[in-house]
């Protein structure tokens, strides 16, 4: 039986990176995203194929009702989910000084990158919990994607920073909760990856690769980091719970 993986955001960008892989290692997809089904019904298509079943849910995290929908028609739907991917994050709709930036701002990028994530995982968390109780041999796992933002400052997009140093911390509570459950918790941090919300600062990217800012000179791709939820869902890590995944071509590394 194949393993039903959600994956929030998962139509598109690194949410489509993650889904195509793990597409293609053997899941059964579960996406939500607030875009309508026809508007990815092409990138649905490409994800199927023989013996796979894609789900799609419209749905927004950051509202509690559609976070209860997204669980209540996995159940419904699929009947059973191994693998939660809390992959759905926003940038501020402009990057603005810290010293200008609104209220309004700062609640609407955290409540979809971190407590939308954060509720969301608590929620799938209880219904893994009692898929383990009826079945010892069931495996499940939950995955948040980060970001270097969460170490490394930008100033212009604080709230950005500010929520993903948040669910770095979600992490750390749900691994130490969940571990008595064998639900193991990661994150995977990507670092400068080449998607819709870094084409308004491609040239500054560009810049920092070519003067030599990043260890591996080049862009991150969708599928690098896709290939690191899947090892992480596959069970490569049976130890580390709680662990960051870094997936940045070494820009975290320190350096003199």
């Amino acid at each position: 039986m194949r393993p039903f993986a959600l994956v929030t955001g998962g139509a598109r960008g690194i949410g489509l990176g993650i889904s195509t892989a793990l597409a293609e290692s053997g899941y059964n997809l579960i996406i939500c995203a607030r875009a309508s089904t026809s508007q990815r019904s092409e990138v649905l298509e490409s994800l199927n194929g023989p013996e796979k079943k894609i789900i799609y849910i419209q749905a927004d995290i950051a509202k509690e009702n559609d976070r209860q929908k997204i669980i209540d028609a996995a159940k419904k739907q699929a009947g059973y989910l191994n693998l939660l991917v809390n992959n759905a994050g926003i940038a501020p709709d402009a990057r603005v000084d810290i010293l200008e930036a609104s209220p309004d701002s700062f609640d609407h990028v955290l409540d979809v990158n971190l407590k939308g994530a954060h509720f969301l995982t608590q929620l799938a968390a209880r219904w893994m919990i009692q898929q383990k109780q009826e079945n010892q041999s069931y495996q499940g796992c939950v995955i948040n994607i980060g970001s270097v933002s969460a170490s490394m400052v930008s100033p212009n997009r604080a709230e950005y920073c500010i929520s993903k140093a948040g669910l770095w911390m979600s992490t750390q509570a749900w691994a130490a909760r969940l571990a008595e459950f064998d639900l193991p918790v990661y994150e995977v941090r990507p670092g400068i990856i080449r998607s819709d919300m870094t084409d308004s600062v491609r040239e500054k990217y560009n810049d920092l690769i070519d003067s030599g800012g990043i260890p591996q000179a080049r862009w991150g791709v969708p599928e690098d980091v896709g290939s690191s939820v899947v090892a992480l869902a596959r069970g490569d890590f049976p130890y580390s719970t709680g662990s960051v995944i870094n997936v940045d071509g070494g820009l975290s590394i320190h350096q003199l």
